[in-house]
């Protein structure tokens, strides 16, 4: 699986950061905004960006609903997104490798 460049959409460093979370909570499901915002370091309007491109490459899946009467936003890693995940992470260990 490895890939000749790298993916420019997750090689970001706060997007890669958001995909490995996410492939790592994949077994889980979704995790929540404020989960995430605590892995990445990341403000809220700068995670929101980079889960917005994400979100565009179809690489993320956002979810908002309440629980109560307070909002929640979770975000989950979609197939594609691992796919594309998995590939970034072969070319970067072919770079270390070689």
């Amino acid at each position: 699986m490895t890939m000749t460049a790298p993916n420019e959409v997750i090689h970001q460093s706060l997007r890669l950061k958001i995909m490995a979370a996410l492939n790592a909570a994949r077994e889980d499901g979704p995790l929540e905004f404020t989960r995430l915002k605590a892995l990445t370091g990341a403000s809220d309007g700068n995670l929101s960006t980079h889960l917005s491109t994400l979100e565009t490459a179809g690489y993320v899946a956002i979810e908002k609903d309440f629980v109560g009467k307070r909002p929640r936003t979770r975000v989950g890693i979609t197939e594609p997104g691992s796919i594309a995940f998995l590939a970034h992470s072969a070319y970067l260990r072919s770079i270390i490798d070689s």
